[in-house]
C-alpha cells in the first residue's frame, strides 16, 4: 500500500473514532438529561418570600413520655407541627397518637411497617399505605393526605402511586440528623444553617437531643421573624410545579 493511501486510511479511522466518541458523549448526555427531566420528586421545600417554615417529626420509635415532652414544648411556643406516623408505632401507642391529634397537630402517613418502598410493587405500596391510613383514621378520626417515604427512599413508581392515591409526597430540606445523636450543637447548627423561607425541618420523636434543641431553634427563628406552620399549610395544593431541586413553585 502506498504511503499516501495509508495516511488517508489512518486519517479516516481517526475521524471515525472521533465521531464515535462525540456521538457516544452527546447521546449519553442527552440520555442523562432525559432521565433528569422525567425523574419524579417529592416536595423538599416551598418557594415563598414569606418567612414561614414547618417543623416535622418522623415517628417510628420512642416512648410515649419522650413524645409528650416534644408536645409540651410545641404547646409552650404555640406551634403546630406535622407528625409522620408509622403504623407499627400507632399500634403500640394509640393513646399517644390520639393526643398528638387532639393537641391540634397535623398527622402524616409514614407507611405501616417502614419498608424501603422502591423495592415494592405498586400494589404493595398501596396496601402498606392504606393499612396505616386506616389505623390513623380509626384512632384520630381523620385520614391522611401527606406521605413521607421511609428512609427518604423513592422512585418514579413510588411518587406516581402515592400522588394517584391523593397524597402529597413530602421530603425535607433542613435535616437535623438527630437520629444519629452526634451532639446537640451539631444538630442545632445543621438546622440553623440550612433553614430558609419555605423550609421543611426534619426531626425524630425518639432522638436524644431534640427536646433540648427545640426551644433554642424555635426562639432563634421566631426572633428573626419566622412563623411556624404545618406542612399542609406551607405547601401549595394546586397549580404548582416541582423544580429539579425538589422546590415546590406556584404556577
Amino acid at each position: 500500500m502506498k504511503k499516501t493511501s495509508l495516511i488517508k486510511l489512518c486519517s479516516a479511522c481517526i475521524l471515525i473514532l472521533i465521531g464515535s466518541f462525540f456521538s457516544l458523549y452527546t447521546n449519553n448526555k442527552a440520555s442523562n438529561a432525559f432521565i433528569g427531566i422525567n425523574r419524579k420528586l417529592p416536595i423538599y421545600c416551598v418557594d415563598t418570600k414569606e418567612k414561614k417554615i414547618a417543623i416535622s417529626f418522623d415517628v417510628s420509635l420512642g416512648r410515649e413520655e419522650h413524645t409528650k415532652e416534644i408536645l409540651n414544648i410545641l404547646d409552650k411556643y404555640k406551634i403546630k407541627g406535622t407528625f409522620f406516623i408509622v403504623g407499627d408505632w400507632a399500634s403500640k401507642y394509640p393513646d399517644m397518637l390520639k393526643e398528638i391529634s387532639d393537641r391540634g397537630h397535623e398527622i402524616g402517613n409514614h407507611s405501616n411497617t417502614h419498608p424501603n418502598m422502591t423495592r415494592l410493587s405498586k400494589d404493595k405500596i398501596l396496601e402498606d399505605v392504606n393499612i396505616n391510613d386506616a389505623k390513623i383514621r380509626n384512632i384520630t378520626g381523620n385520614s391522611t393526605k401527606l406521605f413521607r417515604c421511609p428512609e427518604g427512599s423513592y422512585n418514579n413508581t413510588v411518587i406516581d402511586t402515592l400522588e394517584n392515591a391523593g397524597y402529597y409526597c413530602i421530603q425535607w430540606d433542613s435535616d437535623s440528623a438527630d437520629w444519629m445523636e452526634k451532639g446537640a450543637d451539631i444538630e442545632f447548627n445543621r438546622i440553623i444553617k440550612n433553614t430558609k423561607p419555605g423550609s421543611i425541618l426534619l426531626f425524630h420523636n425518639s432522638a436524644k437531643y431534640t427536646p433540648y434543641n427545640l426551644p433554642k431553634i424555635i426562639e432563634k427563628f421566631q426572633s428573626q421573624g419566622y412563623k411556624f406552620v404545618t406542612v399542609g399549610n406551607l405547601i401549595y395544593k394546586n397549580n404548582y410545579k416541582i423544580d429539579s431541586s425538589g422546590k415546590q413553585i406556584s404556577k
